[in-house]
């Protein structure tokens, strides 16, 4: 099975974010990584906070990560199917971000998380940047 197919894990998250150009990395709260692109974060792990809870337990989920998305409609559909390990709390009503646990990224391929990583870079870098990256993109692909 290739890189592409096979079921996306942690590590895909921090190398697909340091591939992407113009990337810096900063420490937030308990240590976690935020992946920035010119001082705008695009992906961060998050730590435990109330919106994000075990429904039966209560328990915080220590493993949510915050991809930022281009539009309301990329968040609706990313969020709209139930099955979709994608989701929000009410916190983020309103923020162009979804949220993922990382327990649940085997649940999409390498390539599909590669997609949400450079929607997020896209999201948040400038209009130069990210016309650049697309052409350079576009280039490769001739």
């Amino acid at each position: 099975m290739g890189d592409r197919r096979r079921r996306a894990r942690v590590e895909d998250v921090h190398e697909l974010a340091l591939a992407m150009p113009h990337v810096t990395v900063e420490h937030g709260t308990g240590d976690n990584p935020v992946y920035q692109v010119g001082g705008k974060s695009f992906v961060f792990f998050r730590n435990p906070r109330p919106d994000a809870f075990d429904p039966d337990t209560g328990e915080r989920y220590a493993d949510v990560i915050v991809f930022w998305v281009g539009s309301a409609a990329d968040k609706q559909a990313l969020v709209q199917d139930e099955k979709s390990p994608f989701f929000t709390t009410p916190h983020f009503n309103g923020h162009p971000s979804v949220l993922i646990r990382a327990s649940r990224l085997g649940e999409i391929t390498r390539a599909e998380l590669a997609e949400v990583v450079q929607d997020a870079w896209l999201a948040r870098a400038s209009a130069r940047r990210g016309s650049e990256w697309l052409a350079s993109r576009a280039e490769r692909d001739e």
